[in-house]
């Protein structure tokens, strides 16, 4: 086997290739930092652990050594670039990892899907510091299909400063971190110094002038005794709204029709505004004793996003504004005792929008006991959403080795994420004239709490050259979900409502009562993990978990793991798995109503647990885990100063957990949801649940290439990342439609890939960045239907290219200063042609955003 040199550096401690061809990302893995002497000696004949750092000197972004494919970014690398949200970091950092825009989407407005390798976000175990993330408490009911109904964590609490590196995974790991690991894992490191720090001023804007940054950061690494240290980090960030919309039709046709009250546009769709979003991190280490390390890391985080909203036209809007399709204005009778009301007509009789002056004539001729919003808001309104996300964590342990030569890691960690949800410029539209124009439609909550205990010890064994590695350990979860009631106003059932006005905040009517509660679940799991090096050039692992859940019962899933080392320059690898992901307590027990677009117009849509009456009556059942089989293989190639891997990756996920699409509600469905309870049923045009409905296959390849050399008295460094990604949906029934369907298989591009030049000179350093953004499809407003002759929206969107660019200079050793450009040519994803219907100028799925070029100034100080 080829000797290889070993780069220590103290940004890459930590990173060690070790049993099941993975990373030390697994509470069983740190425990192998113990055993540190007999690797260093084992690597001295077989070189077979190797640490690696990207961004330094030919230094891979791959780690070759392991039997499937990770990833090591340097924290460094995050903050080269002007994007500040860490959703968008990764996405610009992993080809197979993407993330939407989501301009109006619900609660996805608040916390953005992001997809690894086409699969939804609670398909990824996120861990920090090799600890399993808590989970938001956002569930995503508008997800453009592929994330519909999931509940990731929120991987945007984790300032970029505050980052050592990050470990990618990209292989199914459920057999070695249970529950969520099908696509991958991702563990996010913090920086352990002791000493020194960062200070970082970021300023940028997008080139059509809105979209402001504002960010401060910051990072300081303390003694913590003489034996320990205490690195703390934090970010505060503001950033204005912006706005890539044209004038609605229908907005377009009022003000046509006369009325002054229309604004242009009337719907914004854009990038929300974030008035603050505040993040604070700090990782602890001790040494208690000789072979005794504490730890302790914990974070809480704050941030007001607020979003728009779908416009509602004054004349068509039902339940405010008219019931049968603008027709004519739904007027309310506030005192039947005085007579009937007259109608108004809001349609000329060729179906065109009356002329404002003679509706408001009418209007104002009404009885005094006849109420319509007409007469309030002539012009309509557009409701702005948003919500107030706080994340919080602590995870403490102690890990060492013990007499009898074991390695240990024993730890506890508590994790809350909350998201109280706000609604303005709305109404309560059963209310009347009374009703308020701002709503808290309540909260959700998250809360998870853990206990691990994991072991390691390498033995000698005859039949083997080299120690046989074994692990094990035990886990036990608890983890509740919330349902907190809104402001009475949100859910009231007013006066009005007998005579079909809507009820409840309009747009996202509040948690009732009835609806609130403290919903929990625990779970425990065993595992074992063996590695064995046959011979110098052939290894293999082996992981087994078992995991029982209180609600379902319980899974057993395995994994093996193979390297063998052809030739100096060439290895291949593979891995053959099953795993799982367990249904989320939010899942199964959440009850919500949002409000979406249809062929008819805006609609609202309840979704209601499984088990809900009417849920069993359209189908529904309790949800069971889904079920993935993975399989892997792949090749590397070092050769000189070139690093090449290659993987081909195939994901079965069968009883897949998503939303149904909206369910119509017949008049008898919604009697008996009134009979249940139900208030705000006669409300509802549909209604969604969660199930495991469909089977999918998910297949691809990960192309990493890496080069670098010496050029003009500095270094240069190349790097060439690719992913194709294709899913299809191999069955699913009658609850799923087919623009769904369509969704699961294109609504990602199939290709990404980016190619990066480096280069350093003296005091200056730059980079330029091509990402390449396949075509794929669009269920425009998640209008769920397929084609545009049955009313559907679909949009076929071309593929794009975009440019990055940053230079640096440093002033001196201790200030530095940067200026850049994303997306330096201002490209936008193809324009489309139902722009009219909500006023939407670019398909607003597109991976690479809809706000064009954004540039950017940065100063560093470092100490």
């Amino acid at each position: 086997m080829k000797k290889e040199s070993i780069h220590y550096h103290p940004v890459a401690a930590a990173i060690k290739i070790a049993l099941c061809g993975s990373l030390l990302i697994s509470t069983s893995l740190l425990a192998q930092e113990a055993t540190d002497a007999t690797a260093e000696k084992k690597a001295e004949d077989a070189a077979v652990e190797k640490i690696v750092v990207i961004g330094a000197r030919g230094a891979p972004r791959s780690v070759g050594d392991s039997a499937v494919p990770v990833d090591v970014i340097g924290g460094e690398e995050f903050s080269k670039t002007g994007t500040s949200d860490m959703v968008s970091l990764m996405t610009a950092a992993v080809p197979s990892f993407n993330v939407s825009a989501q301009p109006i989407n619900d609660a996805s407005t608040l916390i953005r899907p992001a997809n690894l390798r086409g699969l939804p976000p609670d398909s990824t175990l996120v861990l920090v510091n090799g600890k399993r993330r808590h989970r938001a408490a956002v569930i995503t009911f508008l997800g453009s299909g592929i994330s519909d109904g999931s509940q990731g964590p929120d991987i945007s609490v984790i300032p970029s400063i505050a980052l050592k590196q990050v470990e990618i995974l990209r292989d199914g790991a459920a057999a070695q971190y249970g529950s969520d690991a099908i696509a991958g894992v991702i563990n996010f490191r913090l920086k352990d110094a002791a000493e020194g720090g960062s200070f970082e001023v970021k300023s940028g804007q997008f080139y059509e002038g809105d979209g402001d940054l504002r960010q401060v950061s910051g990072n300081i690494g303390l003694p913590f005794t003489d034996n320990g240290f205490a690195n703390i980090s934090g970010e505060f960030k503001q950033a204005d709204p912006t706005s890539r919309s044209v004038q609605r039709d229908d907005a377009a046709a009022s003000a046509a029709a006369g009325n002054p009250f229309i604004e242009n546009p009337a719907q914004i769709w854009g990038s929300p505004e974030f008035k603050r979003d505040a993040k604070l991190f700090a990782n602890i280490g001790l040494e208690v004793a000789k072979d005794r390390e504490f730890y302790l890391f914990t974070n809480w985080a704050e941030r007001d996003v607020e979003g728009g909203f779908y416009y509602r036209h004054p004349t068509t809007r039902s339940g405010v504004y008219s019931n049968d399709e603008g027709k004519n204005l739904l007027i309310g009778n506030l005192d039947e005792s005085l007579g009937a009301c007259p109608s108004v007509a809001a349609q000329n009789a060729d179906g065109s929008i009356r002329n404002h002056g003679a509706i408001q004539g009418d209007v104002d001729a009404l009885p005094a006991h006849c109420f319509t919003y007409y007469g309030m808001l002539p012009g309509g309104f557009t409701p702005k959403f948003g919500g107030v996300i706080t994340d919080t964590a602590i995870a403490s342990g102690v890990k060492g080795e013990l007499d009898s030569g074991w390695a240990f890691d024993a730890s506890m960690s508590v994790g809350r994420s909350e998201v109280e949800f706000y609604i303005k410029n709305t109404l309560n539209a059963s209310l009347g004239a009374d009703t308020p124009r701002s709503f808290k439609p309540g909260k959700y909550v998250q809360l998870e709490k853990a206990a691990n205990l994991d072991f390691n010890k390498p033995f000698e064994v005859d039949a083997l050259p080299y120690p046989l590695n074994v692990a094990g350990g035990v886990e036990y979860r608890d983890e509740t979900f919330e349902i907190y009631a809104g402001d009475a106003a949100s859910f009231e059932v007013g006066p009005l409502a007998s005579q079909g006005f809507g009820i409840g905040s309009n747009g996202f009517p509040g948690f009732k009562p009835e609806d609130a509660g403290s919903f929990n679940r625990y779970s425990y799991a065993a595992y074992t993990e063996l590695g064995a090096e046959f011979s110098d050039s052939f290894r293999m692992d082996f992981a087994l978990r078992f995991e029982d859940f209180e609600d379902f019962g319980d899974t057993t899933n395995g994994k093996v793991t193979a390297r063998y080392q052809a030739t100096d320059e060439i290895a291949f690898r593979s891995a053959v798995s099953t795993g799982f992901r367990a249904p989320t307590i939010g899942q199964s027990n959440v009850r919500n109503v949002t409000t979406s677009f249809s062929p008819a117009g805006l609609v609202d849509t309840a979704t209601l647990p499984p088990t809900h009456p009417i849920s069993i009556q359209k189908g529904g059942k309790p949800l069971t885990p889904e079920e993935s089989k993975n399989f892997s293989i792949g090749t590397v190639v070092e050769v000189n100063d070139w690093y090449v891997t290659l993987d081909y990756f195939h994901i079965k996920v069968e009883d897949r957990i998503s939303q149904t699409s909206s369910l119509d509600l017949t008049p008898e469905d919604i009697e008996a949801l009134l009979a249940l309870g139900v208030k705000d049923a006669s409300s509802f045009t549909g209604v969604k649940y969660f199930t495991n409905d469909f089977d999918t296959t998910t297949q691809g390849l990960d192309l990493v290439a890496n080069y670098s050399f010496d050029l003009w008295n500095g270094r240069t460094g190349l790097a060439f990342a690719y992913n194709w990604t294709d899913t299809t949906v191999d069955s699913y029934s009658s609850n799923i439609s087919e623009a769904k369907v369509e969704q699961l298989e294109r609504g990602l591009p199939r290709v990404r890939g980016s190619f990066t030049v480096n280069q350093n000179y003296g005091d200056w350093k730059g980079y330029v960045r091509i990402n390449h953004f396949g075509s794929f499809y669009e269920d425009h407003l998640d209008s769920g239907v397929l084609t545009a002759a049955d009313g559907g929206l679909p949009i076929e969107v071309g593929s794009a290219i975009t440019t990055d660019a940053e230079i640096s200079y440093s002033i001196n050793d201790s200030y530095e200063i940067s200026v850049g450009a994303q997306n330096l040519f201002d490209e936008y994803p193809d324009e489309h042609e139902w722009q009219g219907v909500a006023g939407s100028k670019y398909p607003t799925t597109a991976v690479m955003g809809i706000n064009g070029g954004f540039y950017y100034v940065r100063l560093n100080y470092n100490f």
